[in-house]
Parts: structure tokens; sequence; C-alpha cells
């Protein structure tokens, strides 16, 4: 049972070091937008070009943030399945 147990410590532990591992950038509005997300979920950097502050409409502006989000939260998700199942052999249902 201590074996069953240490394995499966060592396996959390390469999981969590494939999730750090993985960078996600996802876009809206033809890449006027871009967020960087890593696979723990953690935004890293947000990209909006100037053309989108030269047009001053901020609910544009918030709509294509809030798709940008969208887009690399899906994008990591399906990373982190990929990086699960080459680990584990199997996949894992999302989270």
């Amino acid at each position: 049972m201590k074996n069953i147990l240490r394995e499966a410590q060592k396996l959390q532990t390469k999981l969590l070091e494939e999730l750090r591992k993985i960078k996600v950038e996802g876009s809206a509005g033809g890449g006027m937008v871009k967020i960087e997300m890593d696979g723990e979920q953690n935004v890293l950097s947000v990209k909006i070009e100037p053309q989108v502050l030269e047009e001053k409409d901020i609910a544009m502006l918030e709509d294509l943030i809030l798709a940008a989000l969208h887009d690399v939260k899906k994008k990591v998700t399906e990373k982190t399945q990929e990086s699960l199942k080459s680990i584990t052999g199997f996949p894992i249902p999302p989270m």
C-alpha cells in the first residue's frame, strides 16, 4: 500500500511539473486582444493592439478581452488533457 501511495505522489508531482510548463495564447478580434495563460490557468499576460484603444469603444474592448479569455482557457484545457494523457496513458476527464 505504501508503494502505491509513493507512486501516486510521484505521478502527482510529475503532472504538476507538466502543467507548469504549459503556456498557451488565446486571442479575439483577429488578434487584437491576446491573453497568455499557463497550465495552472494563471493569466501571464494581456496584450491589446493600440488600434482597439483608438476606437474608444470600452464595451467592445471588454467583449474582446472576455472572448480572448474564453479562448485561452479552452486551449489550456485541451493542452492539459493532452499532457495528462501522455503521462498517464489514458484520458483524464475535464475538470
